[in-house]
């Protein structure tokens, strides 16, 4: 059973830090989208930003702010995210995932790629953070 830690000093520090940590993942995923990467790392730190919470501010006040049946929900929308970019480019008669066969028109082959990958990073990271939080909330238990 993890419980609150009790020190002023830490909850300061916490509360202080979270919001840029949780920042910072956004930029990984926008930088992902023109290079090799991004979803993943960035779920990961959005993950850890929240777990700290977990550890630090205790169960009940890290769960008001994001509960386990929230982060169980983020994790399937980034799933039905990265699949639906899949499954429209199939329907449009391209290959899964390819993303020059996505249905806008007037949109230039280039662009749709970039929307394709951006659509597929940012499922990527919804589902790397909500299924990360979820496997510690899990093991964890409900005792928190």
């Amino acid at each position: 059973m993890i419980s609150r830690y009790e020190s002023p000093i830490v909850d300061l520090v916490v509360r202080g830090m979270v919001p840029f940590i949780q920042l910072f993942p956004f930029y990984v995923i926008m930088h992902g989208h023109y290079s090799p990467g991004g979803g993943f790392q960035g779920g990961a730190i959005l993950a850890a930003s929240v777990l700290l919470m977990r550890l630090t501010l205790g169960g009940e006040d890290s769960r008001r702010r994001f509960s386990q049946a929230q982060a169980t929900s983020q994790g399937a929308v980034g799933v039905l995210i990265y699949a639906g970019v899949g499954l429209v480019s199939l329907g449009t008669g391209g290959m899964y995932l390819d993303y020059g066969s996505l249905p806008f028109p007037g949109v230039e082959t280039a662009m749709l790629r970039s929307y394709g990958i951006l659509a597929v990073e940012v499922g990527v990271a919804l589902a790397v953070s909500g299924i990360l939080v979820s496997i510690f909330d899990d093991l964890i238990g409900k005792e928190m």
